[in-house]
This record gives C-alpha cells, structure tokens and sequence, in this order.
C-alpha cells in the first residue's frame, strides 16, 4: 500500500526510522504554514534532548524567538561566536549538529542575541563551575560516576573549618578538614591529602561524598583531607607568591595538621592534588618538598617552565604522579602537560596519565577523582588493616586499554613467587569474578579480562597477596 505523503510528514521523526536530515528534508518540501505543526510533532516525539542519532551524532535545539542564537562550551573555549545555529524559515526552531565520541561529556549554553546566556531548558542535566551552572551534555556511553553522589545508608566522615593566619602570606583564610568515619573512636594515624581550590573541591566536585564512598566501599583506605582556599589565587599558585605560598603549606599548615590530628608523616603516606593552576601549585609542591609529599595529582593541569625545569634538573625524587586532561580543555594546557611526561618519562617517574572526552570543567574532576585517590593510597574489598602493607614491592598496575570493550589487560608485578588473588568486583563490592588465584612466580604478568556478558560500567579489580592488596579502578564501555 503506498502511503500519501501527507501522512508520513506528519508522522514523528522516530515512527518513520529517519534520521535528522530526513526531518529537515520533510519541512523544506511543504509550506511555511505547515512547518510549525511538524516541528510539534518532532519535538514531543523525542524522549530527551539534545537529540542524539548513532552514539556520536547529535543536534543541539533549541525554540523561541530570536534574532541569533550560538553554542558556547567545551567544544569552542566558550566563544559566544564561534557556533552559530540554523533556524528553519516559518518557525521558532533552531539547531545545530556536532560530532563526539559516544562517551563524551561537554558543559555548553546557549547564547541569544549575542550576550544572553542561558542554559538549555530541555536538558535536564547541569553541571556548577565557577561561574555558575552549565547545561551538560551526556553522550550514550557516558557514565555518571557514582561516587559523587551523597548516600544515607553508608558511613559519613566529618568536616572542621578553621579561620587560619599566614604570616608567609599576610592574610587569613578557612581551611576545612575531613576526618573519615570512626576517627574519634580510633587510635590510628591516617594518611593525609592536600586539596588546593579546597573549598571548591567540596562545592563544586563533592569531594567529601568521594571520600566517604571510596572509603566505605574500601576503594582506599580512610584517610585525612585538608581542604585550602587560595586567597590571591593566580600569584599563590603560579606567580609571584608562588614560594610564599610553599612555605605557608609546608611550614605552616602541615605542622598544624600533624599538632591537631592523628597523621602518618611519611611523605609516601601524603599527598597534594588540584585542578589547572591548583594542578601547577600541586607539581611545585611535590618537585620542591619531595620530602613531605611523596603523591602528587594535578587535573587539566597548567606546568609552568620551572616546574618542568625542577623535574628535569633534579635527580630522580621519591615522588608519584596522577595526571589527566580532557580532549576539549584549554588549548595551551595539553602541550606542557605532553612536555612533563617527556621529562618523567626521561628520568624514570612513576605516574599514571588519562585523558578524557571532557573539558576543563570541575564535573571532569570531580569524575576523576577517584583514580588520584585509589592510586595514592589503595584499599581492597575486605581490607583487613587501616593502612596497606609498606614498605612493598608488589605492585598493581593500570589496565590497558582504558576504558575497554569487550576485553582489557591487568598487569601486575611480584618481587617474589607467592600466593595470589586477583579478582573483579562491581561498585557495591560484589564479587564479579575470579581471575586468578594460586602460587604465582616473582616477575611481571599479564591476565586477559573479558566482559562480554558484563553491562556497562565501573568495575575494580583487587590484587591480594601475603601481606597486603592493592585495587584499581576499569570502566567497561559498550
């Protein structure tokens, strides 16, 4: 039976299996006074917006008079400018398509008339930086970490704000403190995490919420997070009160830390983390007072020549690295992040680097998080003591590739022949599988996963062996 043609212009996009273009297409063929009727038709037929086809297709759309209307975000540095939208004559529906990888995650608004910003008031999902709200968009394979979110059935540490005076610096500031559940009835030292942009890490990437799920669910052992603001933040962190403010971390709040709290003081057992310039204090930090802080993680991290000169000039020190950077983050941030790892490379570092579909923004940080977190200071499932066994040689390293779909490679190295286990497990701390467990031989090994019957989704394999575990972080992407 032929259908008229009427009738199949009238019809949702989806009841017809065609695609975006097919739509644009169908409105160009009738009049302007019939358009608005199949825009309707459309936009109620679509289950969530932006309108996405094929995993890595979509439209961003949006409807409502204007004389101009552009795309801002990740994806253009945020040039009010740089993306303009088509508008279909006889309408109020305007449009435009992009290519991103299925597993990306972009902050954008929209831009009307060429100064009003505003998020996208069809899709539900934002993301707070620090000039506000962003609308967010969620590509198909994208996963929404579930560690940021706040549980009230699982155990919660406390926080402790305390006005502290600099007289490195000359002014005050509110540093806050996370001590994990139990501290009070405990005796334990615990290890230590310095966290620059502190306050917006709790604001604006919840990461006192990463701790306590991290931490219940034994992905790391608890820990103490101690939480600095900056003051003057472009001079403290990579400017002329850079090596004041060393001296403030170094001479003033650690040693208030150690006085007031039960600490672990070895500078394996301390770290320092923080995003773009807080990245750059964090490389300062570590390359300058090795002997303090033995863990360093900066995200979309700036690398100012000094630093990277430090790294170069100096022997090899005691320190390992966390780094990562978004595919769409500030354009002049990735070659002198490229330019570091050459330099530890070179001189032999220990480090993990990531990169992800995302921009410089603190939902990717706060995404993220936990790879710095369970690489410094790693739990297990059934972690038997507070603390991992130190010193050790036995060592868990990242698979590869990634994320993975179906199949990735856990390695990992033993410094002598001993019984193991290596064993995968879901983000409830439910066993998944069991890779391998027996007598394994001294050396380096590599055990092939496969997930082909597993869902989507964050998954940990741990390491056991005599004396101490180890466990990491994969995501599955299908």
């Amino acid at each position: 039976m032929r259908i008229p043609l009427l009738f199949l212009i009238l019809l949702p996009l989806t009841a017809v299996s065609q695609t975006f273009n097919d739509f644009l297409a169908r409105l160009n063929i009738v009049s302007q006074a019939e358009r608005p009727a199949i825009v309707d038709s459309f936009m109620n037929a679509q289950e969530s917006f932006p309108y996405i086809e094929n995993d890595t297709t979509m439209f961003m759309i949006y409807r409502g008079t204007a004389n101009s209307v552009t795309v801002a975000g990740d994806m253009n540095s945020w040039n009010p400018n740089g993306h303009s939208m088509s508008t279909v004559a006889g309408t109020d529906f305007w449009y435009r398509g992009y290519y991103f990888e299925s597993d990306a995650r972009i902050d954008y608004k929209y831009v009307l008339n060429g100064g009003n910003w505003i998020l996208d008031p069809r899709n539900p999902y934002t993301c707070t930086g620090g000039y506000g709200p962003n609308s967010e968009l969620r590509m198909p394979q994208y996963i929404s970490p579930p560690e940021v979110e706040y549980y009230a059935n699982i155990e919660h540490g406390s926080l402790q704000d305390t006005s502290f005076y600099s007289t490195n610096l000359g002014n005050s500031r509110t540093i806050r403190v996370y001590l994990p559940y139990g501290y009070a009835e405990s005796e334990e030292h615990y290890p230590v995490m310095l966290f620059h942009d502190g306050l917006e890490y709790i604001t604006l990437s919840d990461a006192d919420n990463v701790l306590d799920y991290l931490i219940y669910h034994d992905r790391i052992v608890p820990i103490i997070g101690v939480f600095v603001p900056p003051v003057n933040r472009s001079p403290e962190y990579a400017g002329d009160q850079q090596a004041a403010f060393g001296r403030f971390i170094t001479e003033e709040v650690m040693p208030w830390v150690d006085g007031r709290f039960r600490t672990r003081t070895e500078p394996e057992l301390r770290g320092t983390i923080g995003a773009s310039n807080g990245g750059n204090i964090s490389l300062y930090l570590g390359v300058t007072y090795p002997e303090q802080f033995g863990k360093i993680g900066a995200q979309s991290s700036n690398v100012e020549t000094n630093i990277r000169t430090a790294f170069s000039n100096n022997p090899l020190l005691d320190l390992e690295l966390y780094l990562d950077m978004g595919t769409y983050d500030i354009e002049v941030l990735p070659p002198l992040v490229e330019a570091l790892i050459e330099i530890l490379d070179e001189k032999g570092y220990p480090y993990e680097y990531y990169e992800w579909h995302e921009g410089h923004s603190w939902c990717n940080w706060a995404a993220h998080l936990d790879l710095a977190l369970t690489q410094f200071f790693p739990g297990s499932v059934n972690i038997d003591s507070p603390l991992p066994a130190l010193p050790t040689s036995v060592k868990l390293l990242a698979n590869y590739p990634n994320p993975f779909n179906p199949e990735t490679t856990i390695r990992f190295e033993l410094n002598e022949t001993q019984e193991i286990e290596l064993a995968v497990y879901n983000t409830s701390g439910q066993l998944v599988r069991t890779l391998v467990a027996g007598l394994y031989e001294a050396g380096g090994h590599a055990i092939q996963f496969d997930g082909t019957e597993l869902p989507s989704g964050v998954y940990f394999y741990s390491l056991k062996w005599n004396g101490g575990s180890s466990a990491r972080k994969m995501v599955l992407l299908k």
